[in-house]
């Protein structure tokens, strides 16, 4: 059974262990770090809360989100070390300044377990305990797959591509670079004519639409991650280029999920089940807490490519709840 709290990074609220009977299960205490506030991070949060159920363990969660900000992940850290959990999950808001805050945790026994985003190397093998990653190579060659496949089928032989991206962490550098070498590898003659930061859905909508109005006759946006994909594909809508240019995202959604439902610009879909994820990240945790360290640092995760309305609606029947 998992039980959580919700805490903001000023302070924490208190909760009292869960009653019961001489033999039920010891509780442990987990600290959850939240990268932002996209629907894939409450599939992450669902997955925890699953995971930790199917192992049956009690776990209870001391959760935040540090809104892509590391002072504020620095401070939560403090507090999960002073309140001397078992595990820290983590997804890192920087591959740089995010090592200080791991180093703290590691420096007092408390393993820390990245999760989707982490921090650079060397200092990956040396702080963190597990990474439960889906690989960011085959995330974008995937989606590479299938925007050469769209391309050949419509006869556009040099295409020009605009990107939204979330290239402050290193995940997203390589969702890209696994996209550009997949269309390479399919003999596509692209040009990247726009590589544009994006941010939550308004400030990548913004994005797409600057990339847009520079690049009037853009055949395709990539958007790196799921509010840069939506955000495209409303900046498209909007400049009335249905038809002309279409998008290519990664991560899903029930608002994603629709749109490539309705298949006029969302044309394919790449995704790494937030609920996936949690269960991953918080399986892992539990073997190390339990003094079982897996064989290497990076533990993987399924990487998933939807190119259809039928996958579309599949996807939202296997979550009809909206939590991806």
């Amino acid at each position: 059974m998992a039980t959580t709290l919700i805490v903001g990074t000023a302070a924490l609220a208190a909760c009292g262990s869960d009653s019961g009977g001489g033999s039920a299960p010891k509780e442990v205490k987990v600290g959850v770090i939240y990268l932002d506030t996209q629907g894939f991070y409450g599939g992450v949060r669902k997955g925890i809360d699953a995971g930790a159920n199917a192992a049956g363990t009690k776990v209870k969660i001391v959760e935040t989100n540090a809104q892509d900000d590391a002072s504020k992940e620095s401070s939560f850290m403090q507090t999960l070390v002073g309140q001397q959990v078992k595990a820290i999950l983590l997804s890192a808001s920087s591959a740089t300044a995010s090592v200080p805050a791991i180093k703290q945790a590691h420096d007092a026994n408390i393993p820390v377990i990245c999760y989707n985003t982490c921090i650079q190397e060397p200092e990956m093998s040396k702080y963190v305990s597990a990474y439960t990653l889906g690989d960011p190579i085959e995330f974008g060659a995937k989606l590479g797959k299938a925007a050469a496949d769209y391309f050949k089928s419509k006869g556009i032989a040099n295409p020009t591509i605009g990107v939204v991206n979330c290239e402050f962490v290193e995940v997203c550098i390589e969702r890209r670079k696994g996209f550009e070498q997949a269309l390479k590898a399919d003999g596509v003659n692209y040009r990247i004519v726009a590589n544009q930061k994006g941010g939550d859905a308004s400030a990548s909508l913004t994005a797409a639409q600057n990339i847009l109005t520079a690049n009037s006759s853009l055949d395709a946006i990539m958007g790196e991650y799921g509010d840069a994909t939506i955000g495209s594909v409303k900046a498209v809508r909007n400049a009335n280029r249905v038809g002309k240019t279409v998008v290519f995202g990664g991560d899903m959604t029930t608002d994603i999920a629709n749109a490539l439902k309705d298949n006029t610009v969302l044309k394919a879909q790449v995704d790494i089940g937030g609920q996936v994820m949690g269960k991953a990240a918080i399986k892992a945790a539990l073997e190390i807490i339990d003094g079982k360290k897996p064989s290497k640092v990076v533990v993987p995760v399924p990487v998933d490519i939807y190119t259809s309305p039928e996958d579309a609606s599949s996807w939202l029947t296997a979550h009809a709840d909206g939590i991806p």
